[in-house]
């Protein structure tokens, strides 16, 4: 009973906002505590809700303050040369902009954490979508998938959860898969390619000179200097007698070059402590939210050191931070009951008992293929600790190794990174303006077949 309602809420929680009945926030308290009252367990829920909150209070305070931090840097211009570089590579293409999105997505990945980067790369892209009349579920779908793929590294969660419950060593598991996970994030480029060409076809493509007379014809506020001399017939090559090529990226800029909160005199001030501080995560000197705390209250002090302005950059990033921590409190009662009333350890229980008897000697491949919706549906930690162990034990008795089965276990993670019970997707579709059920709606199809490549990859490769 309890695998049926299980399945039952989840379903529910998913229809309810991918037809956008309901909010996210009211889907995942309102939703999970009827459910809960249902099986009969509604007398627990307070201390489901307070367990649930307890175990991502610290994942809140992270994002709260990761948010505060990255947005000071942002508002200093310490990502302005990669702005600008992104900027000179996409111009006015969609195609080349779909692709920079993907590209720089992977690359900002590299920190192991999809907060930072899902911040960074809409921070960069997201004025360049609005101007051309983008998609912005392409955005948030592309950067997503890059950032699944790349969440394998060992440092990024996975594949230290995995190395952990089966007590394996992470190079074991990761390195082999690297070949696997080159393919899927090849894949992903191709289809930013692909997505790109559509969203090419669809806009045409413009000069920046056609862009921003565009957007000063319909009083749009123009970011840089001069405006062009006129418009060009879409799908134009030309980049404007007045405007060397070279230079088109300067002038088409993607964060206003003269803002008061600039200061040019502090970039590697905040270049080091940005370094220092992914440093320290990546090493685990400290915890993510203790460095974030500190890095952000640092960041405030040297860079706005009257208390007005603090105020202000507070204030400019409130509604992000609110959105976000506001998200991952609603999460904490969804997983909460889900846990408490114990869903989910039925829900694993009935999946693996249901795996037929002559699949033994395939179970990586069954491992593979089950982690595509179980880390959608699940947290990483109920994954990779309640039902990894048991899939590697039926993987033994049929002469399947740990390791085989651990490598199986990363292929679902370009999917599960747009998982409703990720605190960071909130951060991605809310700094986009994109709303949660469009972005499901359109990922879903594309990441779980990123995922399907990862894991034909690993077994043509004889890795899984």
């Amino acid at each position: 009973m309890l695998t049926i309602l299980g399945f039952a809420m989840i379903a529910t929680f998913l229809v309810l906002i991918m037809l956008k009945k309901m909010s996210p926030i009211a889907a995942l308290v309102l939703i999970p505590a009827l459910f809960c009252v249902f099986v009969g367990k509604g007398a627990g829920l307070g201390d489901y809700v307070i367990d649930g909150v307890t175990g991502l209070a610290p994942t809140a305070a992270m994002l709260m303050f990761a948010i505060v931090y990255f947005g000071v840097m942002i508002d200093v211009g310490l990502f302005d040369p990669i702005v600008r570089a992104i900027l000179r590579f996409c111009k006015a293409d969609p195609l080349r902009i779909v692709v920079g999105t993907a590209v720089l997505a992977a690359i900002v990945s590299l920190d192991g954490d999809g907060s930072t980067t899902f911040m960074i790369t809409v921070s960069a892209m997201y004025p360049l979508y609005k101007r051309l009349r983008m998609s912005l579920v392409v955005m948030t779908g592309v950067a997503a998938m890059a950032n699944g793929v790349m969440n394998t590294l060992p440092w990024g969660g996975p594949t230290a959860r995995a190395a952990t419950a089966l007590k394996l060593d992470a190079g074991d598991i990761f390195v082999p898969m690297i070949p696997a996970l080159a393919v899927g994030l090849l894949f992903v480029f191709a289809l930013a390619y692909v997505l790109g060409r559509r969203e090419r076809k669809r806009l045409g493509v413009l000069t920046l000179d056609e862009v921003l007379v565009e957007e000063t014809r319909t009083e749009t506020v123009l970011v840089g200097a001069g405006t062009g001399k006129g418009p060009r017939s879409s799908g134009g090559s030309g980049t404007g007698a007045d405007l060397p090529e070279e230079h088109e990226g300067e002038r088409f800029q993607g964060l206003d070059p003269n803002r008061a909160t600039l200061r040019p005199r502090l970039y590697w001030f905040n270049a080091l402590l940005t370094v220092a501080l992914l440093t320290a995560m990546i090493m685990e000197w400290l915890p993510i939210p203790v460095l974030f705390l500190l890095g952000a209250a640092l960041a405030l002090t040297v860079n706005f050191p009257h208390m007005p302005d603090q105020k202000a950059r507070i204030a400019a990033h409130a509604e992000n931070v609110l959105n976000v921590s506001g998200m991952v409190f609603a999460a904490a009662v969804f997983t909460g009951v889900l846990q408490g009333t114990g869903m989910v350890d039925h829900m694993a229980k009935w999946l693996v008992d249901n795996i037929p008897a002559g699949m033994g000697p395939h179970m990586a491949f069954v491992t593979g293929v089950l982690s595509i919706p179980l880390t959608y549906f699940m947290s990483n930690d109920g994954f990779y600790f309640g039902i990894l162990p048991v899939l590697a034990e039926a993987g033994q008795a049929h002469g399947v190794s740990s390791v085989e089965i651990a490598r199986a276990s990363l292929v679902g993670q370009p999917l599960h990174m747009s998982s409703p019970l990720v605190p960071a997707v909130y951060v991605l579709v809310g700094m986009a303006k994109v709303e949660f059920g469009d972005h499901t709606r359109f990922v879903v199809k594309w990441a779980a077949l990123t995922s399907l490549v990862v894991l034909g990859s690993g077994i043509l490769f004889g890795i899984i």
